[in-house]
């Protein structure tokens, strides 16, 4: 294989072994696997090589702390589920049997998986995600790694036939044309899209479902219901993938950044919220819920971040998630710490309430059974779980899509991380659907529950050059 560091190409014979192999389901499934290290370059000028070529199959991930980024090329395998009550498995097991396929080198990273859930498979309504399974994951062909202050470029090769060497030299080709355009060829982010219309879709029928879901909860179907709201932006000309990920990771610093393409559209955002990350054995998550807005000047923001810190509402919907997390967390670990009381988590637009939850994962439980056992968070279902969904499908009157779903990577050594979806938009060509929402409980008022939707809104709104709402 060849090794590129700092512009030197050097050859190096590889060898990979057919057998000897473990048993597994499909005995002539093959997955092959090879990493080079490269020059550091950037991850969107690698994704916006890769453009003419994998226009609809790509995407991107960059975790809050920006020590991992990845970018996925191609379609090696394609993994989904349209299942109701088994999707998390479906993808574990078809990942599991993929990576009992696994032949690699000791020195290659392990491959990667890519995609997310949606939050409700049960919702059965026509909408701009019809296209989408509930579990939809991708295996790039080619992948870019970015940790440790290193730079990677992985392929991965999936196939059933007996010979496979040339795919895989194919492979070698594309990959080193990539790298070679990455290299070469700078990213120029366009000005922000220009915004022709935005409309606010059913907003009486959002008002009007705030209203009915405080009178349930009064009465005592729930405790805690997330009702969200989406808006429809139509652009003046098409906005392309990668200038929409390079926008909203330059707007949300500190943030999750996010884009799933499948076919024409992507999926893509900045959320401040991991759901789970498992990292050498030991399991991490975070506990975000209670929001408030940002203040203008630094004396002002503090005074408005001691506010939601002693807001009895907001603690109210903090500990749900924080009870529900700890309970996960006690059956699927060992050791595990949580802190005492929350703290303030800040970003550009708004402030939440965070509290950090960490433990030692017991061996036989996989990423998948904790995404399972944590979606839907009280933050973005509600409390109950199954009544706070029976009462979300039917005064929402929307499909979420994968918006609030888990979204996320995992590796073949059990690695991984998934964030909650929000912040998010789904964009297609010349338009955009943006989604947000927000707690609703016993003495929630309308007008309030509508202009935080504004806040959460505000992200990818502004990213995508809409006109914010003060």
């Amino acid at each position: 294989m060849k090794l590129i560091l700092g512009g030197k190409i050097m050859s190096q014979k590889i060898t990979v072994p057919l057998e000897g192999q473990q048993e597994f389901k499909n005995p002539h499934l093959r997955f092959f696997t090879e990493t080079i290290e490269v020059a550091k370059i950037s991850a969107l000028d690698f994704l916006n090589a890769g453009q003419t070529a994998y226009k609809s199959q790509h995407f991107y991930w960059q975790n809050a702390n920006q020590t991992l980024t990845i970018v996925g090329l191609g379609h090696a395998k394609i993994l989904m589920s349209e299942a109701t009550e088994k999707r998390f498995s479906d993808v574990s097991r078809q990942w599991k049997e993929l990576c009992q396929a696994l032949i690699k080198e000791e020195k290659d990273i392990a491959p990667t998986l890519f995609g997310g859930f949606s939050f409700d498979p049960k919702n059965a309504m026509q909408s701009e995600w019809s296209s989408f399974p509930s579990a939809y994951f991708v295996l790039p062909s080619i992948q870019l790694i970015m940790k440790e202050g290193r730079t990677f470029v992985m392929i991965n090769l999936v196939t059933t036939g007996a010979y496979a060497t040339e795919d895989f030299e194919r492979l070698r080709a594309e990959r080193d044309l990539l790298i070679h355009k990455a290299q070469l060829h700078t990213f120029m982010p366009s000005e922000k899209p220009i915004v022709k219309a935005t409309y606010e879709i059913e907003k009486e029928r959002y008002l009007e479902a705030v209203q009915n879901t405080t009178k349930k909860i009064q009465d005592g179907e729930a405790e805690k219901v997330v009702i969200a709201r989406s808006l429809n932006l139509h652009f003046k000309a098409p906005v392309s993938s990668v200038a929409a990920i390079h926008h909203i990771a330059n707007e949300q610093q500190g943030s999750y950044h996010f884009g799933l393409q499948k076919e024409g559209q992507l999926f893509f955002g900045a959320t401040p919220e991991r759901l789970i990350e498992i990292k050498g054995g030991r399991a991490y998550s975070a506990c975000v819920a209670g929001s408030i807005k940002r203040g203008k000047t630094t004396e002002e923001d503090q005074l408005i971040g001691e506010e939601l810190l002693n807001d009895p509402k907001n603690r109210e919907e903090h500990q749900y998630v924080v009870d529900m997390i700890s309970t996960v967390f006690d059956a699927f670990c060992t050791d595990f710490t949580i802190a005492r009381e929350p703290q303030l988590m800040k970003i550009r637009d708004i402030q939440h309430l965070y509290t950090p939850v960490e433990a030692h994962v017991k061996d036989e439980k996989s990423i998948f059974e904790f995404v399972e056992s944590l979606h839907p968070t009280p933050a973005l279902g509600g409390v109950p779980t199954n009544e706070s969904l029976a009462i979300i499908r039917e005064e929402e009157q929307m499909d979420r899509g994968y918006y609030a779903g888990p979204i996320g990577w995992t590796d073949t050594e059990g690695n991984g991380e998934f964030a909650v979806a929000i912040r998010s938009a789904l964009l297609e060509e010349e338009q955009a659907y943006l989604y947000a929402g927000g707690g609703i409980v016993a003495d929630s008022e309308v007008e309030k529950e509508y202009d935080e939707t504004w806040i959460k809104f505000r992200p990818v709104l502004r990213a995508l050059g809409g006109q914010l709402n003060d």
